[in-house]
């Protein structure tokens, strides 16, 4: 072999190499499918179709978003962990993928293995609201008022596993109070029984709650984050108001089926990443009361890796029942 066709040899050898390379994290290279946790409206939601709105300009490939609510987030979850681990198939999910670790800890996939984290997407604030009826006005009244009369006081959440869910367990707990728990599928129908005097309490997102407020059909007692929110920078947190240390946010991200090779899972992180930096994707996101956060995937593995120590501990300690 000749010098000159030793050196083309190497040549074409590292150019296969780096197309190879290339084409192993090119994406997307078909169309692309979200999944939403929840049903339409909510913010995982809102969030898929943003994130499909701006992909689709970026692609030539279709970007479709498909509601699978139920069971806490594991029937979404649990299609996206048993899809082809190519990064087509991406799941818009909550803080619940933490909680439901100690919560339903045998969904018939591995919560860590099965589903690859790609991106935080963005956290928010809760509020604390009571009907308007209620004798108390804050945070330190509701306390005293609970435990003057205890399990008088009724306080309604969303599914089991949600942030208003664990936020009203933690409170309790907290607090050192005996509340009735009631239950709801979604947190609407929740907010529309204490704006009519027929459960006392909840602890709803921004949007859910916030046009009540305003209007007077709900009142504000704290935010449940540990620090409080533009949005409404008069209302105190709880920890603020009485139960130092209380912090318990919303958080959504996004993850793809585990075994999803990590080249790839960094490009599509990228990209996720490159939209949620959007001013008009940053306005929408401060419209539902949710600041966007991103992170790479091994940042969003580690938080979630954290929050499920968290509510393993505290989920233990309040004793929850399935419901």
């Amino acid at each position: 072999m000749s010098l000159a066709s030793w050196y083309l040899g190497i040549f074409l050898g590292i150019t296969a190499g780096a197309v190879g390379a290339q084409s192993s994290t090119a994406w997307p290279t078909k169309p692309v499918k979200i999944v939403v946790m929840a049903s339409p409206g909510g913010l995982v939601d809102v969030a898929a179709r943003i994130i499909a709105s701006h992909l689709t300009k970026m692609t030539t490939h279709s970007v479709v978003v498909e509601n699978r609510p139920g069971g806490g987030g594991n029937i979404a979850t649990e299609f996206v962990a048993k899809s082809a681990p190519d990064g087509h198939t991406l799941l818009s999910t909550g803080s619940n993928h933490a909680v439901n670790q100690t919560l339903l800890p045998n969904p018939g996939f591995d919560y860590v293995k099965d589903v690859a984290p790609v991106t935080m997407l963005g956290q928010g604030n809760m509020v604390l609201v009571a009907t308007p009826s209620l004798q108390a006005n804050n945070v330190a009244e509701l306390v005293a008022l609970a435990k003057r009369s205890p399990r008088t006081i009724s306080i309604g959440h969303g599914p089991i596993g949600t942030p208003g869910h664990v936020a009203t367990e933690l409170f309790a707990n907290m607090a050192g109070v005996e509340l009735i728990v009631v239950p709801y599928k979604g947190i609407g129908s929740a907010v529309a029984d204490i704006v009519s005097g027929q459960v006392h309490l909840g602890i709803g997102a921004l949007p859910a709650v916030q046009p009540l407020i305003n209007g007077g059909r709900l009142k504000a007692l704290a935010v449940t984050a540990a620090k409080r929110t533009p949005v409404m920078p008069n209302v105190p947190t709880v920890g603020e108001a009485g139960v130092a240390g209380f912090d318990v946010i919303t958080w959504i991200s996004l993850m793809t089926t585990g075994g999803t090779p990590a080249p790839l899972l960094e490009r599509i992180s990228a990209d996720i990443r490159t939209i949620m930096a959007l001013p008009d994707v940053r306005e929408a996101f401060e419209k539902q009361g949710t600041e966007v956060v991103t992170s790479t995937p091994a940042e969003l593995a580690a938080y979630i890796k954290a929050e499920a120590v968290k509510w393993a501990g505290v989920l233990k300690n309040v004793k929850i029942q399935a419901q």
